[in-house]
């Protein structure tokens, strides 16, 4: 099995002690923030992507993902046309970081009313398929805030686009964070498992302003049975780990890989 993490809640000021932390913790893939080679004002992130990959590879790493901070909630021409150049230059830092997918947010703000939201994001991600399907790259839409996090919105804007490369990330969590009782959750893993390119495995406790993470196996979330979801749809891809808890980072990220070792692989 390949485990990972993302760079995000975790040890290290910089992103090379963040690499060392997960190869001293035992991890082997890294999803990759694009503020780690792309940085506010940073004027030729290809470098940097290109230097990421060798401080990955040095210490036997590799990019499970990269995220892409977007937004898709938007329906102006000029406004898809920027969010669409930005997904584009991405996808080229992505293949040069060595991974295939990108971890893509749906969208946030109020500029589009809910029964648009469908559309819109649906809207954007069609106009990324020109170069993302020849490129061999992978559009995961993360079940993240409150545009994704309803697995019904999430298939209706699959088909849509209707593209081999566009898929999800399964955050175990954010359903729960969102509001969705555990029945509701485990109905949701079955619905959206096929269409999974990447994971965000992640516990905790209550909704909203009552949310706690945890590490996994802590919490309130049926992970096993998201585990028996993913594995029964053939998920071939990286298991990565997402920990918000309140306690020491570092712990809670060893914890989370106990977890996997002894759910995932066993």
């Amino acid at each position: 099995m390949e485990f990972g993490m993302i760079h995000y809640n975790a040890p290290g000021t910089t992103f090379e002690s963040f690499l060392d932390f997960v190869a001293t913790a035992g991890y082997h893939y890294v999803e990759v923030q694009i503020g780690d080679i792309w940085p506010e004002g940073e004027a030729n992130p290809e470098d940097k992507a290109k230097v990421a990959r060798q401080q990955l590879e040095g210490r036997g790493l590799e990019a499970s993902a990269l995220s892409v901070g977007n937004n898709f909630a938007v329906l102006e021409a000029a406004e898809i046309s920027a969010q669409v150049a930005r997904v584009k230059r991405i996808s080229g830092l992505a293949q040069l970081l060595g991974t295939k997918v990108l971890r893509t947010e749906g969208g946030w703000g109020e500029a589009v009313p809910e029964a648009r939201w469908a559309e819109a994001i649906a809207g954007c991600l069609a106009r990324c398929r020109e170069f993302i399907e020849p490129m061999g790259i992978l559009l995961a839409v993360d079940n993240h805030g409150y545009m994704t996090n309803r697995a019904e919105l999430q298939l209706e804007i699959l088909g849509r686009v209707n593209s081999p490369n566009v898929g999800l990330n399964l955050d175990t969590m954010n359903y729960r964070w969102f509001g969705h009782d555990l029945e509701t959750i485990d109905r949701y893993y079955e619905m959206v498992a096929p269409q999974v390119f990447h994971t965000h495995f992640k516990d905790g406790r209550g909704a909203q302003e009552n949310y706690v993470g945890t590490a996994l196996g802590e919490g309130e979330i049926h992970l096993d049975y998201a585990v028996t979801c993913l594995k029964r749809a053939g998920y071939k891809g990286v298991w990565c780990v997402e920990y918000e808890g309140r306690s020491d980072p570092a712990e809670g990220y060893k914890k989370s890989l106990a977890w996997m070792r002894g759910h995932i692989s066993g």
